[in-house]
């Protein structure tokens, strides 16, 4: 139930920062989600290697220890992947800014 909660929010994030930049708006939720879930799974593969290396001990069939242990990796994919996408969309919407001066300049005189 916890996991529908955590998704609904992320796709909300996205959806409302695509919307912010005027971007497809359902394809960056889907793809906010999807990261999540890559995050997790790059956690879960790196935790599994490490367990296996240094023999920490952990129990892989508790499925809650399981969550918590890549909610932090898939969390910090999202954050990533959130910030990524709103500075490259705020460097573009800087770019294409027009100011009132600029109306009827050519592009060699803005340059």
């Amino acid at each position: 139930m916890i996991g529908f909660i955590l998704i609904y929010f992320i796709g909300k994030y996205f959806y409302e920062l695509a919307i912010k930049y005027n971007e497809k708006k359902w394809l960056f939720a889907i793809l906010g989600v999807v990261t999540y879930y890559v995050g997790s799974a790059i956690g879960g593969l790196v935790v599994g290697i490490l367990d296996d290396l240094f023999n920490f001990g952990l129990d892989f069939d508790n499925r809650l220890i399981l969550s918590l242990i890549a909610l932090p990796f898939g969390a910090a994919a999202c954050y990533l992947f959130y910030y990524l996408l709103e500075k490259s969309w705020s460097k573009r919407a800087k770019k294409e800014e027009v100011s009132i001066e600029d109306i009827g300049k050519t592009e060699d005189e803005l340059s």
